[in-house]
């Protein structure tokens, strides 16, 4: 339970995950001492979205082996890990929504925009027939993690994927009841949230980052595996963190202490066209999951990621941004047995 020195970040941590899991993963994390400082009446947008992605990071840890391998190997040598952002899939079906669930990115914006992110750079993975976009937080840009939130576009695809894809998510129910939606419309009006109201909106709010369809069949599994890894992936995993990304000081440096330790690391690192943003990634732990005529499958699960971002010459802050070519990279990490 939290006491009465805790901040709104560390008090929705603990309401939301429990006093065990809540405590280790704030002592996992380097927190904005500022957003940790936060007490009073209300609860502001910045503080419930710092809470939002320590649940998430929780969340991620719980399904990646390898990255609560690192991050607890990171701690026992005195370190903390800085969250940079967490990816997530959606997708985009050709006309009107996903099922119950606005359709693609929509169904994540309206969770994001009330509680102040805004969308930074669109980037085009045309390779991968999707669209990521970045949403950065207006108030702590470089305290609070963003988020890369991809759709994949079905209408790019062949007329027997599309029957499919409609088939699979067309299933999807929407988790947020009226106590998370009346929290967000509260901040995105710029209302003041009581602490409590805060409390009970929190983890369904987190729900929403799950899958919200039904397991599809294996046989329709495979039809959208045969088209697209990133598809496939998302009949199976859904909305769920990606991946979750630790800000490093010199990632080439910490990728080459991972392959000589044996970890699963990317075998080359992705570098931005400035040269500024340098990426790599553990790769996918393998997941089981149970197809709805009761075969029981290892597919692709999340995974770990890495980023040194550099200043930005141009606004001597820290370089922000992501990059097509890292972006569609990085994504390999959950195709079958990826190793780029």
């Amino acid at each position: 339970m939290s006491n009465e020195n805790d901040g709104h970040v560390v008090a929705l941590t603990l309401a939301t995950l429990g006093e065990v899991a809540g405590r280790r993963t704030l002592d996992a994390l380097s927190i904005d001492p500022a957003l940790l400082a936060e007490q009073g009446a209300t609860v502001s947008r910045a503080a419930f979205a710092m809470a939002m992605n320590i649940a998430l990071f929780d969340d991620l840890l719980k399904r990646v082996r390898s990255g609560a391998a690192y991050v607890a190997d990171t701690v026992a040598r005195g370190g903390r890990v800085t969250f940079d952002h967490g990816a997530l899939r959606t997708i985009r079906l050709p006309h009107g929504p996903t099922g119950a669930l606005p359709g693609g990115e929509d169904a994540f914006t309206r969770i994001l925009q009330p509680l102040g992110y805004q969308m930074a750079a669109i980037y085009p993975l045309d390779r991968l027939r999707m669209t990521g976009r970045a949403y950065v937080h207006a108030d702590r840009p470089e305290a609070i993690p963003q988020f890369f939130l991809s759709e994949l576009h079905v209408d790019r695809f062949d007329a027997e994927f599309g029957a499919v894809a409609a088939r699979i998510f067309g299933t999807s129910r929407d988790p947020l009841g009226e106590a998370e939606q009346a929290v967000l419309a509260r901040y995105g009006a710029g209302e003041p949230v009581a602490l409590d109201e805060a409390v009970a909106a929190l983890p369904g709010i987190v729900a929403a980052f799950d899958r919200q369809h039904e397991m599809p069949s294996f046989a329709d599994y495979q039809l959208l595996l045969s088209r697209s890894n990133e598809a496939a992936w998302i009949a199976t995993e859904g909305n769920a963190f990606n991946h979750a990304t630790d800000r490093v000081a010199d990632v080439a440096a910490l990728a080459d202490r991972l392959k000589a330790e044996g970890q699963p690391i990317k075998e080359r690192l992705e570098i931005s066209a400035t040269g500024r943003v340098r990426q790599t990634a553990f790769r996918a732990d393998s997941v089981e999951r149970l197809f709805d005529e009761g075969a029981l499958r290892n597919v692709p699960g999340s995974f770990y990621e890495f980023i040194s971002r550099d200043v930005d010459p141009a606004t001597g802050r820290l370089d922000l941004a992501f990059d097509t070519g890292n972006a569609t990279g990085i994504f390999a990490m959950t195709s079958a047995g990826a190793s780029a």
